[in-house]
């Protein structure tokens, strides 16, 4: 969504009235960049509060999996928040989330310290990278704890969550196979050739019986670090909006984005600290293909509703389509038993 400064700030105070602030009248308000589909504001108040607020686009087109992001991420933070320290997740202050309310939905939050893990990337050292890597791993391990009532996303337009990680994650890969037939984006492999695929492996996904808390989205922008070089720690874990309840292997794919997470040993040392439980046998590495497949297939569609510009369709092509491929062919090699 395209809009001006004025209009943002408008839309923010507007927001802030309806739900009751005190001290709205002055607060300050900084447009936030970097996300690719809400408006994300950050609120000053007089008394010291420092708020993130976000806003969907009021009538636009989007992913199936996109129309009720805000549900899911309030289910987010308060799920995450009974396994994880006080402010790694924002607090959730005020929320509408369109479920019968009748009005546009937000969420406000609390701000977490810190900025993103990519903008300090250049300057880590590789001991401190190690560190904090053991770190993220010991806090993903904990989160994985979070169990929910049901498989899938928990928001409408999905209905009651599945009794079934096979059922929910069947349901998730339908429903994008069916954007890409609505929108007609470039994609590596036919639609149907693609679908065969994700059916032909979709029994290992029994292997999963407990529906974990799972973030999927925890790239290093949603990643936040604060301190000083040398001794800086893992401060926040935000942007939750596209969680679900399921396969906690799962969330290695941002984790390790584009890249293989067996080559993570720092992070997967800390995983196994805190208790997290994972062997990478032929049914993970199975599953981790099918993810990869998924959000690669979310990653191609989506550049078509939200128009994007030239070179953001070059890079999907260039980058993306690439993996897809390979997490498709590491699917099939699955299916035959050849992997590692």
């Amino acid at each position: 969504m395209s809009t001006s400064y004025e209009e943002t700030v408008a839309a923010a105070e507007a927001v802030l009235r309806r739900a009751g602030v005190r001290g709205s009248a002055t607060a300050r308000y900084t447009p936030l960049s970097g996300g690719t589909y809400n408006t994300v504001v950050r609120i000053a108040l007089d008394q010291g509060c420092d708020w993130v607020l976000k806003m969907p686009p009021s009538a636009a087109e989007g992913l199936t999996y996109e129309r009720a992001l805000l549900a899911g991420e309030v289910a987010f933070y308060e799920s995450a928040a009974t396994a994880l320290d006080v402010g790694v997740v924002p607090r959730v202050v005020h929320s509408e989330t369109g479920d019968g309310a009748g009005t546009d939905p937000y969420l406000i939050m609390t701000a977490c310290p810190g900025t993103p893990w990519h903008e300090a990337a250049d300057s880590l050292e590789e001991s401190e990278r190690t560190d904090l890597r053991r770190e993220l791993g010991q806090i993903v391990a904990r989160l994985h704890t979070v169990t929910g009532p049901g498989f899938g996303y928990p928001a409408e337009p999905w209905g009651p969550l599945a009794p079934t990680w096979r059922e929910a994650f069947t349901a998730m890969t339908a429903a994008v196979l069916a954007d890409a037939k609505r929108y007609a984006p470039w994609l590596p492999r036919p639609i149907g050739e693609i679908g065969a695929v994700l059916a032909a492996a979709s029994g290992v996904l029994d292997d999963v019986t407990r529906p974990a808390l799972v973030h999927f989205d925890l790239w290093q922008g949603n990643l936040l670090l604060a301190g000083e070089p040398g001794d800086r720690r893992v401060s926040g874990l935000i942007d939750g909006e596209r969680m679900f309840w399921g396969d906690p292997v799962a969330d290695f794919v941002s984790l390790a984005l584009f890249a293989d997470m067996e080559d993570d040993t720092a992070f997967l040392a800390g995983y196994a600290h805190a208790g997290g439980a994972v062997v990478f046998d032929g049914s993970v590495r199975l599953r981790l293909a099918l993810y990869r497949t998924y959000l690669y297939l979310v990653m191609l569609v989506e550049v078509e509703p939200r128009q994007a510009g030239e070179a953001d369709l070059a890079w999907a092509r260039s980058h993306v389509g690439p993996q897809l491929v390979a997490a498709l062919k590491d699917v099939e090699s699955g299916l035959r038993g050849d992997c590692r």
